[in-house]
């Protein structure tokens, strides 16, 4: 169980007064705005150099275009309310002051900043690593020859020693491996390299990054991936879902764990196990990636005579030790004979937990929330919980008389909670099916704790190589 003081940190999510000056109307009395934004139909660069630019400029907030590129739409799904951003539409632009532009310099590319294209009052900050042939007029600029955006604002971090989490580390180095070909292509620079090092040296994730950018797969792969997808043996192993296959392989096929990197993502399991056979050469091939770390398959693979680590592993194994068909079973009865959780939502969950009563009002609610710096407040009366406030129910308010209100009139009331001997894959599954954000944790009808999307984003990054 975590301590105290561990908890009290761990209430504080990833959100900064600019969040709160942007979102948070009350009467009349607005803040100015600094943003950030990127061109529309947004790749990993420029998502990657909006994030980026929120480091640079810390009273800014980043705007990403609705239309983003599949692979950034997936990621946003989940980790969205880690980093400062919002949409277009939530932008007040009479009060923008300042507009940092970055991965394009065409006003045509932007989403919905017509308004600002003439304002004389704004300043504009430009970051691109395009050919300069764009028509916004910038009051500052840099625009380099370099593989990637992102290498701009690496060169600007590391000069101005800004350290860097290992989730924003990945997002910066997912855009620029996205924008050179992994470094491969002509435009990429020498310096685009020393960029990723760096990322690497502050924690940037490689499992992650790769599960985000797609190789293209050549017709054999293909052949192979629809095969396993034809032959899928899917099934629920101690609330985890698992997929074991066994694919007859006709002469050497490369790319196989990218295939399997590919197949995992596409049948959303848990973790797969791949058993490649080569009758030729008698022996099967594993490989197999997981992205929880409740099963570790480096170990398993380890047990085969092969080895990794907790995300992925390999092993080569002879049809003399055990038939593709006996090593599928070996497999499955080693998962299923391992029930011990290493966390639950005990272990991770944030306490104690903010609540007020229900009379309290929508001001004094925005008050201790802007004071804590938290997304959320629960609603509880005699230890039993009645409903919760978070920040995006600010919005109801379309009145100055509202602010008066009870919280009861603008709680969510039909509450999903989580039981604390539950796993973090748990939570995230239904934070994920929701939609929600937080999740009270619920024992003995008493609320003692509650998990939160930066709660499960810490455990993952922290414990989970994918």
């Amino acid at each position: 169980m975590i301590r105290e003081e561990e908890a009290r940190v761990k209430e504080t999510p990833l959100i900064s007064s600019a969040i709160f000056n942007s979102f948070i109307q009350i009467g009349s009395s607005f803040s100015i705005m600094q943003i950030i934004t990127t061109h529309k139909n947004t790749d990993f660069d420029g998502l990657a150099s909006v994030i980026a630019g929120t480091l640079l400029y810390p009273d800014a907030v980043g705007v990403i275009p609705k239309m983003v590129n599949p692979n950034v739409a997936q990621f946003l799904s989940t980790h969205k309310t880690a980093f400062n951003i919002i949409l277009p539409h939530e932008v007040e632009h009479s009060l923008v002051d300042k507009l940092v532009i970055v991965d394009t310099d065409k006003w045509q590319r932007l989403d919905r900043m017509e308004k600002l294209k003439n304002r004389w009052d704004i300043e504009i900050h430009l970051w691109d690593h395009h050919p300069h042939e764009g028509d916004i007029d910038a009051a500052w600029s840099c625009q380099d020859n370099v593989g990637a955006t992102v290498t701009l604002f690496v060169r600007e971090l590391r000069r101005r020693k800004i350290s860097l989490s290992p989730l924003i580390s990945t997002v910066m180095l997912i855009g620029l491996y996205e924008d050179t070909g992994h470094l491969t292509y002509p435009l990429t620079k020498a310096e685009d390299a020393y960029a990723a090092a760096f990322l690497l040296e502050n924690g940037a994730d490689l499992n992650v990054a790769n599960f985000f950018l797609n190789p293209p797969y050549e017709e054999t792969q293909k052949e192979i991936l629809f095969e396993m997808m034809k032959v899928t043996d899917k099934r629920k192993i101690n609330d985890h879902t698992i997929a074991v296959n066994v694919v007859n392989l006709e002469g050497k096929v490369t790319m196989l764990a990218g295939i399997v990197n590919m197949y995992r993502k596409i049948i959303n399991a848990d973790a797969v196990f791949a058993i490649f056979v080569s009758e030729a050469e008698e022996r099967s091939t594993v490989i197999a990636r997981s992205g929880i770390d409740r099963i570790n398959v480096g170990s398993m693979m380890n047990l085969l005579g092969g080895g990794g680590h907790s995300g992925a592993g390999s092993a080569t194994v002879k049809f003399s030790a055990f038939s593709p068909e006996v090593l599928k079973q070996r497999i499955i009865d080693t998962i299923e004979k391992d029930q011990k959780e290493v966390a639950k939502v005990s272990d991770i969950m944030s306490f104690p937990v903010t609540t007020v009563p229900p009379e309290t009002t929508m001001r004094e609610v925005h008050l201790i929330m802007a004071e804590q710096k938290i997304r959320g407040v629960l609603v509880v009366e005699d230890d039993s919980l009645l409903g919760i406030v978070v920040l995006w129910d600010f919005k109801k308010i379309k009145q100055e008389k509202h602010w008066d209100s009870s919280v009861k009139a603008f709680m969510a009331r039909d509450l999903t909670t989580i039981a604390p001997d539950a796993a973090p894959a748990k939570a995230a599954q239904i934070m994920i099916k929701e939609n929600i954000g937080h999740l009270p944790v619920v024992h003995n009808g008493k609320v003692i704790g509650i998990v939160t999307r930066s709660d499960i984003l810490t455990y993952y990054y922290d414990l989970l190589p994918e």
